[in-house]
């Protein structure tokens, strides 16, 4: 993928993390520049996780043990990223929320995946 593309799916994702933080209570995003930053951090995060414990595991992988990876890197996500409110109610339901997104709009956390492994 050309630079251009990840540069375009970071700002779709940074669009769907702003439409999340007006959907989900208890999740707050500050605004474009936090949720790009955000953005990046939980793609950071997930593929450290992958790199760890392989692509079952992915934070955006389908199954309850990639939606609890999921929740954990949003929830400490906010601690990286300023203007980032999150409970553990709020990143429960963004996990949820961004994962249903996930399925329409492709995004960063899944652009490695092939159409197999969904």
């Amino acid at each position: 993928m050309s630079f251009l593309g990840h540069v375009v799916r970071f700002v779709v994702s940074a669009i769907v993390l702003m439409l999340v933080g007006f959907i989900v209570p208890q999740f707050a995003v500050g605004g474009f520049w936090s949720a790009l930053l955000l953005a990046l951090v939980i793609a950071l995060f997930g593929w450290v996780i992958e790199g760890i414990f392989g692509k079952r595991v992915t934070p955006f992988g389908r199954g309850i043990v990639g939606f609890v990876a999921s929740v954990i890197v949003i929830y400490v996500a906010q601690f990286i990223v300023g203007g980032v409110t999150v409970t553990w109610l709020g990143a429960i339901l963004a996990a949820l929320v961004i994962g249903i997104i996930d399925l329409f709009i492709p995004t960063p956390f899944d652009a490695g995946r092939s159409k197999e492994a969904r």
